[in-house]
């Protein structure tokens, strides 16, 4: 009867002891989305807006009983977690559903999976295992930067082939972020970025699909192909604008009713927002989001370990990427890549990854002065 006294007292113990200020911005934003979405689909609840908000709160709870597991559980797990993400990846070479021309899903009967988005999580823990186990003076040294790599090569690899640009170079940005926080030293940095320069223009050409190089022709040069490749580029530009600064007001969005521009539930859901809610509307979400940034990375400032420190970075390394490149996207400044806009845009399998990583880092938070097994590498 102690021993369960005990238990609950310990359980409500974590519960207060959980950043609900983090958890309050996640929801708020959150909630942004199911409000977009029900405009963006003419006020009709039933087609997307009522599936964003139940995955928000289901999601939410798998967020709470993320939190509370100790970091040593993702400690443990973080390896098995990149394996199974990267035979997931394999299995849509193999087994993948095609959809608009992309093979990046698994049809698992009850749900339909995107294992690109799971690898997101994935390289994140792999590499945070992997640098906290990793002695310091081997950071910088071509043993330990070559295990890294080797994580980051192989799943941008698969990715690429689905073809996927978009989280191939997200995967790759976040990978090369970690390490860069690991404390890697800025001869190597400035070798790589040196070598990227040059390796772009074969890139271009070799590693890309002609409608992958057709994209950034016509990001470069709109004009080229406006009613074609730049279709979206320039309707998006139009939406954003026609806003002003206060927006045409809620379901009033003009671009959003004629359907000018597409996925507008999806990937440029942020039209919509800029349309009827104007720059204030913009400005207001572009704060929420960085209200999330800047708690996430004072959070990892409190935690003693490198894996923890190096997983909350990492996540949040890979939401700000989410919203760079979707943000630059529907305003021209970046090519169109099909990149979601977290919490906001519509997507199951995002949502779920997005949550899954909030959880990731409340646990850290949480338990940031316990102690972690260190391997060595």
């Amino acid at each position: 009867m102690i021993g369960l006294s005990h238990s609950r007292n310990s359980f409500i113990a974590k519960l207060y002891e959980i950043n609900w200020l983090l958890i309050a911005l996640i929801f708020l934003v959150g909630i942004v989305g199911v409000i977009m979405i029900f405009a963006a689909t003419d006020g009709v609840w039933s087609r997307g807006a009522s599936q964003h908000f139940i995955r928000l709160v289901i999601c939410g709870v798998f967020m709470l009983g993320i939190a509370l597991l100790d970091t040593k559980v993702w400690y443990s797990f973080a390896y098995p977690v990149y394996a199974i993400a990267l035979i997931l990846l394999i299995g849509v070479e193999f087994y993948g559903v095609s959809v608009n021309g992309s093979q990046r899903w698994l049809d698992l009967k009850l749900l339909r999976l995107q294992p690109s988005e799971i690898m997101k999580l994935a390289i994140v823990l792999a590499l945070a295992r992997y640098f906290h186990d990793l002695p310091k003076w081997r950071v910088s040294r071509v043993s330990g930067l070559f295990g890294a790599l080797f994580f980051i090569i192989i799943p941008m690899g698969l990715i690429l082939r689905q073809p996927d640009l978009g989280t191939t170079l997200l995967v790759g940005a976040t990978g090369v972020t970690i390490i860069f926080l690991a404390g890697v030293s800025w001869r190597i940095i400035l070798s790589a970025l040196g070598t990227g320069v040059i390796a772009i223009p074969l890139f271009f050409r070799f590693g890309l699909k002609e409608y992958q190089r057709a994209r950034i022709r016509t990001f470069l040069d709109p004009s080229i192909d406006p009613t074609g490749a730049s279709y979206h580029i320039t309707q998006s530009k139009i939406a954003l604008g026609s806003g002003g600064v206060s927006g045409k007001g809620f379901m009033n969005g003009t671009q959003r009713q004629l359907e000018y521009v597409p996925e507008n539930r999806t990937d440029f859901i942020f039209t919509v927002i800029g349309e009827e809610f104007g720059l204030i509307g913009s400005l207001m979400t572009m704060g929420l989001y960085f209200a999330v940034i800047a708690l996430c990375a004072w959070l990892s400032y409190q935690c003693k370990h490198v894996f923890s420190r190096l997983m909350i970075l990492g996540i949040t390394t890979t939401f700000i990427l989410y919203i760079f490149i979707n943000l630059g996207m529907v305003m021209g400044l970046v090519p169109v890549v099909g990149v979601p806009l977290p919490l906001i845009s519509y997507g199951g399998t995002v949502i779920m990854t997005v949550m899954f990583g909030f959880g990731l880092i409340l646990s850290a938070h949480l338990h940031r002065q316990n102690d972690l097994p260190k391997s060595h590498v």
